[in-house]
C-alpha cells in the first residue's frame, strides 16, 4: 500500500464517499461507505465499515463491518418504511421530506480521540465516545461513554477502565493528537515502549 499522505485520504477499492470530509493521513477500507460525516487526523476505518452522520476525532481506529450513526426510521407515523422520506424514489410528482433528512443528519455521532471500535459494532446516533474509549467487537452503543473507558454488550457496559481516571485525565491534558507530524515521528519510539504513565512523565511540561 501507498505511504499514507496529508493531502488527501487513501481509500481502497469499492468505497462510497457522500458530504465526506477527512483530515490528513486518513485511510478508508475497501467497501465502505460514507455519508455526511468528518473524519479528523491519522483515523481510519477497514472494510465495510458504514459511517453516517458523524463527527470523528484523530487517531479512531474503526475496524471492519462497524455501523456509526446507523440511520433511523419514523416511529411516530403510520409507516416506517422509506417511502414516508425518499418518496420521489416511488412517484414522479413527490418529493423528498427534506425536514426528515435534516432532523436524521442533525442526529451526529462523536467519536473522540484515539477511540478504537471493534469488529461489527454500532454506535446509534446522538451518542458520543470520550477520548480513549474502546468499544469491544459486537457491541451496541446507545448512551454516551465516558473517556479511556472499556464497553461490550448489547447494549454496553462498562467492563473496566482502558487507563486509570489520573492518568485518563493527564493524557487529554497532554492532548498528544495535536501534535504535529515531525513531533510524533520523533517521540515514535517512547510511544511504543513507554507505558501511559512513563510517556506522561517524559512529556508533561516538555517544550511543544
Amino acid at each position: 500500500m501507498p505511504r499514507l499522505t496529508a493531502e488527501a485520504p487513501f481509500l481502497h477499492p469499492g468505497v462510497s464517499l457522500t458530504g465526506a470530509r477527512f483530515g490528513a493521513y486518513c485511510e478508508v477500507g475497501e467497501g465502505s461507505r460514507i455519508s455526511h460525516s468528518a473524519l479528523d487526523d491519522y483515523s481510519y476505518c477497514d472494510r465495510y465499515a458504514d459511517i453516517a452522520n458523524a463527527e470523528i476525532g484523530k487517531f479512531a481506529n474503526i475496524a471492519a463491518f462497524t455501523r456509526i450513526g446507523a440511520t433511523d426510521h419514523p416511529l411516530e407515523t403510520a409507516a416506517c418504511h422509506h417511502f414516508l422520506y425518499r418518496s420521489a424514489d416511488y412517484w414522479d410528482d413527490a418529493q423528498e421530506d427534506a425536514a426528515f433528512f435534516a432532523h436524521r443528519r442533525s442526529r451526529r455521532a462523536v467519536i473522540g480521540h484515539d477511540c478504537w471500535i471493534g469488529h461489527g459494532a454500532m454506535v446509534k446516533p446522538g451518542v458520543r465516545l470520550g477520548h480513549g474509549a474502546v468499544v469491544a467487537a459486537g457491541a451496541v452503543v446507545t448512551k454516551d461513554v465516558a473517556p479511556y473507558v472499556i464497553v461490550a454488550g448489547t447494549p454496553v457496559r462498562v467492563l473496566r477502565r482502558r487507563q486509570p481516571e489520573v492518568i485518563a485525565e493527564r493524557l487529554i491534558a497532554l492532548g498528544w493528537w495535536d501534535w504535529d507530524h515531525a513531533r510524533l515521528r520523533a517521540a515514535l519510539e517512547d510511544f511504543r515502549a513507554l507505558s501511559a504513565p512513563a510517556f506522561l512523565e517524559r512529556y508533561e511540561g516538555a517544550d511543544g
